[in-house]
């Protein structure tokens, strides 16, 4: 005789469970050695925060995104827009938050408070169903998400200021062809990355290319990308890209804006890749007009979350872009959800940037979990994130945040301090 059996099922919350029942903000500072770019140099101190989301059945979501006063003032606008949303709703949770955010403020900001708390609510998601945030967007098509290296152009030190004595740090000076080819030597040997990216716009172009054939010289086998956040004219741009042809995987963001971007990309041989003119959906059909950009580095903080980052990924497929990921001054929670989206969106086509290097010893994280292997990170294995907050880290940043009374990071206004005739004016050649 035959017998029935019930299978029973996994209690999962409810959605009274997952509702949002607080949200913590805490805005931190720590250390950043004295990286040059095209507008200045980085401070010593760089403002970050840390965005803890709490549902009613006690689990906990983990953000983190860029500081400054507007972005904490709009974050705490966000938070108060979606207490009582339960977690799966992130749907909901994008339209509150851009409706509680000023209508005069830019789709990027507002793209970047949802994606903060969105990377939260698929943390807790995660932890809710016992799955990782990449099996959430779909599952992973790639185990080790690789990144490439991030070179600047730097000081030996942060100079003595206001009575505050020199800061200095283990990676040196890097003012010319041989300081470069060395940082990045330091680098490879301790990351093991396949890739090189030089920050640019720092010295004359010429200089510049001394620097990409001196880490050719020594890297013959290394993909190259030169990125001079916008410091040159179209027509010295072009020059550029006439003396790098068969030296760059891709030249990034070399002039301003996407008509000029365009005229360069008439004549340059290899892909021109931005993160500054191609920030939002509605910049993509203009940009595919004009054939102004071969390569789109997305950015889950500037492009609305996680699923949306997939979803340019998706985009880029369609009109044959190719896709890498941009990275700001970043720590563990940012990088983690990074190699997510990354390791589950099958349209990435190049390395990702991380400055991992530069700022992971200040790290609120526990270690152990985000490692670098031959230049690749494994995805967390999960659930959500897979990432814990170190809490006496947290503490401690968060103090020297308050200590420092930051208000923004200010580039220029910290150049002007050792160099006052300096000007952000770009294009600059």
């Amino acid at each position: 005789m035959k017998t029935s059996t019930t299978l029973s099922r996994p209690q999962l919350p409810t959605a009274d469970d997952l509702q949002i029942t607080d949200i913590t903000i805490t805005p931190i500072a720590f250390s950043d050695p004295p990286l040059l770019n095209a507008v200045g140099v980085h401070e010593p101190l760089v403002h970050r925060v840390v965005i803890e989301v709490h549902t009613a059945n006690g689990l906990l979501g983990l953000g983190e995104c860029a500081g400054g006063s507007s972005r904490l003032a709009n974050l705490a606008v966000g938070a108060a827009a979606i207490k009582g949303v339960s977690v799966f709703d992130t749907s909901r949770m994008e339209i509150l938050i851009h409706e509680a955010l000023a209508a005069e403020l830019s789709v990027f900001e507002r793209a970047a408070v949802f994606g903060a708390f969105e990377v939260a609510a698929l943390d807790i998601q995660g932890h809710a169903t016992g799955r990782s945030v990449s099996e959430l967007l779909g599952g992973t098509v790639r185990d080790d998400v690789p990144f490439s290296a991030y070179l600047f152009y730097k000081w030996a030190e942060h100079p003595a200021l206001d009575g505050r004595p020199a800061i200095t740090d283990e990676w040196g000076a890097a003012m010319d062809p041989e300081g470069i080819v060395r940082q990045a030597r330091k680098m490879i040997a301790e990351y093991g990355f396949k890739s090189i990216k030089l920050k640019g716009g720092v010295f004359p172009p010429a200089q510049e290319i001394e620097a990409i054939q001196a880490l050719r010289t020594e890297f013959p086998d290394l993909p190259l990308r030169l990125d001079p956040n916008t410091a040159w004219t179209v027509e010295t741009s072009r020059w550029v890209a006439e003396q790098t042809d068969g030296l760059l995987e891709y030249l990034e963001d070399p002039t301003p804006g996407l008509e000029g971007m365009g005229q360069v990309a008439e004549r340059a041989a290899m892909p021109l890749a931005t993160n500054m003119c191609v920030v939002a959906f509605d910049h993509i059909k203009r940009s595919v007009e004009l054939n102004a950009v071969q390569v789109i580095l997305g950015d889950h903080h500037y492009w609305g979350g996680l699923r949306h980052t997939r979803e340019l990924g998706t985009l880029c497929q369609t009109f044959g872009i190719g896709l890498s990921m941009h990275s700001n001054s970043h720590l563990g929670i940012s990088l983690a959800a990074m190699v997510h989206v990354a390791a589950a969106t099958p349209a990435l086509t190049y390395a990702c940037d991380t400055h991992y290097p530069w700022n992971g010893h200040n790290d609120v994280i526990m270690p152990g979990v985000l490692n670098f292997v031959d230049g690749s990170v494994r995805v967390p294995g999960g659930p959500g994130l897979g990432v814990e907050l170190d809490r006496a880290k947290l503490a401690e940043l968060h103090q020297q945040y308050l200590d420092a009374d930051m208000s923004a990071r200010d580039d220029t206004g910290y150049m002007q301090r050792f160099v006052p005739e300096f000007t952000a004016d770009l294009p600059r050649w």
